[in-house]
């Protein structure tokens, strides 16, 4: 499907994200601002299928194995 570009610890947080931005959205539907909590769907779905699109257009990747790092250099 895509290539996976989103590490464990920022999927962690745009879960978290993004339950916290959804549930704001269902548990104040009054609010002037309650729109803003829907942008928690894309932050969410990001999170379950690992793939940013965002990511590959400023060269991030955050779920790159070690294998995939170069090594620094010594000296």
């Amino acid at each position: 499907m895509f290539k996976v570009n989103v590490g464990s610890t920022d999927r962690i947080l745009r879960a978290i994200a993004g339950v916290g931005l959804i549930a704001f959205a269902v548990m104040w539907p009054g609010m002037e601002y309650q729109w803003l909590g829907w942008i928690g769907v894309p932050v969410l779905l990001i999170a379950v299928l690992k793939f940013c699109p965002a990511y590959p257009l400023f060269g991030i990747n955050t779920g790159a194995k070690s294998a995939d790092v170069p090594e620094a250099p010594e000296g």
